[in-house]
Parts: C-alpha cells; structure tokens; sequence
C-alpha cells in the first residue's frame, strides 16, 4: 500500500515539526517545505530521531511563486497539505503589517492555485483564536462571530478562511480550518521543541529562557485587565494534543467524512489561565523563581480566550489529554537540552 504523501509548509516550525512526528507515527509520508527564517536545519535531525525516518525535505519559500510552481511539479504526488508557513506573531504584526500580509496571504494563495490545477483536494489550514477578536462571552464557540482583527497577524487568518472559503467554493477542495489557541511545550523525548529566533514573541519560551538565565526577567504586559488577578487569560494547549489534531483532521478529510468542503474547529482544552497563573505554575514544576515584572499593555491583545471544544471533541473525535503542569515541564526540559548543547 502506498504511503499518502502530505506537504507541510512550515514542517521544521514548532508546531509543523510536531505535527511532522505525528504524521510519521500514524504512517503518512511527510514531505516539508520551509525557509528556515524561524527554524533551524537540527530540527530535522530531532523529527528523523524520534520517528526513526527521515521526512523529505525541501528549502523553498514560498512568497516565490515560480519556485512553488517548480516543487509542485517535482513532487507530482502529493494527496494533502498541512499549512503552517506564516508569520505569527500579534506585536510583530502590529509593527510590520506589509510582512504580514505578503508572507500570509500571498503563499496561501499560491498554494491553493496549485491545489486547484493538480486536484490536489485535502486542505488544512492553521488558523488561530485571534480571528474572533474580543469574543462577546467565553467560552468560544464556533459559531461566535468573526469580528474585526485587534491585529494585522488576526486579520491574515480571518482573510485567509475566506480565501479558502472562496476556493472551495469553485473547485473539489475540501479545507478544515484548525482555530487553534495557544501552544505550549515539547516533545517528552526534548528532541523537539519551541525554540524562536531572537527574542520570544510566546509566554512560555521567554519564561523558560529567563528560568534559564537567558533573559534577566519577564514582561507581564498589564495587570489592570477586568479579570481575576489583572493579567491576560489564554487557553493553553500542548502541542503534543494539537498536533494530533491535525492528523485526525486530515484523515477525516481523506475519507470524505467532511460534512461540508470547509469546516472549521476550535483546538483547545476549554480552560483559561491567566499570564500570573502560568508563571505560578512553572515555577511550582521547575521548582525556579521566576524573575518578572509588570509593563504596560501590548498593542493587539484581547483581554480573555477560551475555547468551547465540544464541536472538536464530538465530530473530530479529539480531545486534548495533556495538562499544562505537563506541558510546561516538558517545555523547562526542552530548554535545559537547548541550553546544553549551546
């Protein structure tokens, strides 16, 4: 039997890497593309390491449409496509809109026109929380309605489902758009993990990094907002769980259960934790005091996101197993290894 051949872009990103081990495990042949402007080369290394082969791997980026052109016509048998290659940060977004926009929407685009003339017809999409801006109650549902961006990063993915909307639209595409929250830890074999290039834009990497004396101390960005303890409250979910997520997806799209060509799904645990909460419970883990202090707010965050989940857990079938105590140890032990081998 032949191995479903599937493209992820952005494959030696954080969550493509997982994704790329998850894939591996439940038997798919993973193809990656990425550009390494927020990875490095060693990650595949870690992906070949745990899964014990090698997925193939392709440096291209994708903004260059005859470039694209030329892989699809390289790789003539790919059956699916994972999408993570965009940039992804709220604060970065806000300062460099123009970067957001080309490297968002133009390599989505370019990717669903080869979609289209090789009937390439499973589709997922990384999508994000931040497309429901300042949601009206909590938890988020799916059908919560999808509101002006607080960012130019949220106004990509909410452009983006409506690019694929339109696509499904007038071809045989069938897209499922993964909404997912915010992604914390690590691969338990810390092979693999969050490791961005320069100054983390992610709580949890820049909790880590200061734990391990990388950086002097935290920015806790507002302790005035209408919640419990002043901070902001995110729905943390392991990337373990998300990258499962996006391979029940993909099967479910290659079995033709979609109930209609583009679906969409929260990925979370259907819990908020606030940003002090977080920090208590890394430093109740990794048994380090962790050295923050309060700034002012950041530009582009919404006060409080949570996800209903029972759309993802009844029709998908998936559910998030992991707990944050266990992903933030798995994140500390990651950091320790980075921090090792540097």
């Amino acid at each position: 039997m032949l191995q479903n051949k599937i493209l992820v872009t952005g494959g030696l990103g954080y969550i493509g890497s997982h994704t790329v081990v998850a894939l591996q495990d439940a038997g798919f042949q993973a193809v990656i593309v990425d550009n390494l402007s927020n990875s490095t080369i060693n990650v595949l290394e870690g992906i070949t390491s745990i899964t014990r082969k090698a997925p193939i791997f392709e440096r291209l980026d994708l903004r260059v449409k005859h470039d694209v052109i030329e892989f699809f016509k390289k790789h003539d048998d790919i059956t699916g496509i994972i999408h993570f290659a965009a940039s992804k940060a709220v604060g970065e977004s806000v300062k460099n809109p123009l970067l957001y926009y080309e490297n968002n929407l133009h390599t989505l685009t370019y990717l669903l026109q080869e979609c289209t003339a090789r009937n390439i017809d499973n589709f997922i999409f990384s999508s994000s929380c931040t497309v429901y801006g300042e949601p009206d109650s909590l938890p988020i549902t799916e059908d919560a309605p999808v509101k002006i961006a607080n960012s130019p990063y949220g106004n990509t993915k909410q452009i983006s489902e409506e690019i694929l909307k339109d696509t499904c639209a007038i071809s045989k595409l069938k897209t499922i758009s993964l909404r997912y929250f915010n992604p914390i830890g690590a691969h338990d074999s810390a092979k693999i993990g969050e490791l961005p290039l320069g100054v983390p834009q992610n709580l949890v990497p820049f909790i880590t990094q200061t734990a391990a004396g990388l950086r002097k101390e935290l920015s806790v960005f507002g302790d005035n907002y209408p919640t419990p303890d002043g901070s902001c409250i995110r729905d943390y979910i392991h990337v373990v769980d998300l990258a499962e997520a996006h391979v029940i997806a993909l099967q479910r799209l290659l079995d033709n259960k979609n109930e209609t060509p583009f679906e969409m799904f929260n990925i979370g645990t259907g819990k908020g934790s606030s940003v002090l909460e977080v920090i208590t419970a890394f430093e109740k883990v990794s048994q380090q005091k962790l050295p923050y202090k309060i700034v002012d707010r950041r530009e582009g965050d919404v006060v409080s996101v949570y996800a209903d989940t029972t759309k993802a857990n009844n029709i998908l079938g998936w559910k998030a197993k992991k707990t944050m105590e266990e992903a933030l140890a798995s994140a500390w032990e990651w950091e320790k290894v980075v921090r090792s081998t540097t």
